[in-house]
């Protein structure tokens, strides 16, 4: 059973910076992709940033691309993304997701049904 669960959320001024982690305490998920998604009550989940099995391919939405970086230490199975230069509308609960689908896939998927287990969420609040 995969369990994850984000943690590092908390409230930042604009500019600042965050590190989300992401640990699975059920079984390892080095052989899977994972991502992060990110939601607020106004909009859908979306997504943020995807990175593979072994963490030598990652993906970003445009939207974080050069402020967010996302990571995994496999023998920690863990995932991590680190956000600089945080803005307003990086307000959200940022949710850590695992694509159980094939091991060590070499596809990136935006889509969050292509995602099979969740965490609960962190909430990462960016002041003006």
């Amino acid at each position: 059973q995969v369990t994850l669960v984000e943690s590092g959320g908390r409230m930042v001024q604009a500019g600042g910076s965050l590190n989300l982690s992401c640990a699975d305490s059920g079984r390892t998920l080095s052989s899977y992709n994972m991502a992060w998604f990110r939601q607020t009550p106004e909009k859908e989940r979306e997504f943020v940033t995807a990175i593979n099995w072994s963490g030598g391919r990652t993906y970003y939405a445009n939207s974080v691309k050069g402020r967010f970086t996302i990571s995994r230490d496999n023998a920690k199975n863990t995932m991590f993304l680190q956000m600089n230069s945080l803005k307003p509308e990086d307000t959200a609960v940022y949710y850590c997701a695992a694509d159980q689908s094939e091991t060590y896939s070499t596809r990136l998927y935006v889509g969050k049904n292509n995602y099979d287990y969740w965490g609960q969420g962190t909430q990462v609040t960016v002041s003006s």
